[in-house]
């Protein structure tokens, strides 16, 4: 079995390289994946959420600053950037592509089960990343 840094790094490496199928293979059958929005999903469409981010910021890419592995967990603190260029599904509904640029604090919490991503919870500042987009100033002028 390989050690939790090493998954990790593997996951982080298919997100970077838009490896749909590498993603997938690094995922457990029975993965659960929890964020922002109640977003819960099981299974095959636990990939989905990491390709939902990707389609719509093609050049969307992960940057580890820190890392704390304890068995099999691992905790990342990560930077997302990309261009927005297509539909982001959030809260409020879709975005529609801004091309604005994106950077967003995250932190993944992932354990690992024969070196697949079993669980994972993912956390970041939803209202950054709607303010980001210029979909707050949207927000608000419709709740006037």
């Amino acid at each position: 079995m390989t050690d939790g840094h090493e998954n990790a790094a593997r996951f982080i490496k298919a997100f970077n390289a838009h490896d749909e199928d590498a993603m997938r293979v690094l995922t457990h059958p029975n993965a659960t994946v929890a964020a922002p929005g109640n977003v819960y999903l099981r299974g095959v469409e636990a990939t989905g959420y990491a390709i939902k981010w990707l389609k719509a910021c093609p050049d969307g890419k992960l940057t580890v600053k820190n890392e704390l592995v304890c068995g099999e967990w691992v905790v990342e603190e990560v930077i997302f950037e990309g261009t927005h260029q297509g539909p982001l599904d959030s809260p409020i509904g879709v975005i529609p592509a801004t091309g604005k640029r994106l950077v967003v604090n995250a932190v993944l919490i992932t354990r690992y089960e024969s070196d697949l991503a079993l669980e994972t919870r993912i956390s970041f500042d939803q209202v950054d990343v709607l303010t980001q987009l210029g979909a707050m100033r949207t927000l608000a002028t419709a709740s006037v």
